[in-house]
């Protein structure tokens, strides 16, 4: 997921069932104490991954989930995925933008400028609240492209780590958008796909056109 332009206070929306999850029988508890954040890649020696750009067809198939024989891959290729993350720079990224068809993904909010990165293996949205909000959003693989997307404020995501430990979260607010904008992508889905057909299709073209012009100039 891309940084947006500055902080956005989210429009509350209000509807009997949000789409996708199940409806919860009850309001989420009080979160669980933070995750420890996963160890900060040395940018120093890092190469980062290409980040894949809409339409390419891999940013719409669904991910495999991630298998035990994966792990040894992942944690060689983890420090270059969350380097291509910041460089961009941007708060989320799923395996799938980097051409790598499992289901993972990885989240940062940055906030006051601190590394406190999370890794989500095989993560699912366990439960989500009824009380939904739009909020911009951008995405690594849409470059310079935004819409407000109305989502559940709150959510709850089941995941392992890379030593197999399982963990949940219960987020709400960005990190709620965030985790629900990388989950999306290991189900081919993108955040245009919460618009109407109208809005996605001229960011879809719009989007077309700039990658056009950048090849053009890039080319000479």
């Amino acid at each position: 997921m891309a940084r947006t332009g500055g902080p956005c206070k989210p429009t509350l929306v209000r509807r009997r069932r949000p789409r996708y999850i199940a409806r919860m029988s009850e309001p989420l508890p009080d979160p669980a104490p933070d995750p420890v954040p996963d160890p900060v890649p040395d940018p120093a020696v890092l190469e980062p991954m290409d980040i894949l750009v809409a339409p390419h067809p891999s940013l719409r198939r669904r991910a495999r989930p991630v298998r035990p024989e994966d792990r040894a891959l992942l944690r060689a290729l983890l420090p270059r995925m969350y380097e291509s993350m910041y460089r961009a720079p941007g708060i989320g990224l799923a395996a799938p933008q980097v051409g790598l068809e499992l289901r993972l993904a990885i989240v940062d909010l940055m906030e006051g400028e601190v590394r406190a990165p999370i890794t989500l293996i095989n993560p699912e949205i366990v439960c989500a609240s009824d009380q939904l909000a739009a909020r911009e959003e951008g995405c690594l693989s849409l470059p310079g492209q935004y819409a407000e997307v109305v989502r559940p404020v709150g959510v709850r995501v089941r995941y392992t780590d890379l030593d197999g430990g399982g963990h949940e979260i219960d987020a709400d607010g960005l990190l709620a958008t965030c985790l629900q904008h990388e989950i999306d992508h290991l189900d081919g889905v993108l955040f245009v796909d919460h618009l109407s057909t109208i809005k996605r299709n001229m960011i879809l073209r719009r989007l077309a056109k700039e990658q056009r012009q950048k090849a053009s100039g890039a080319g000479g």
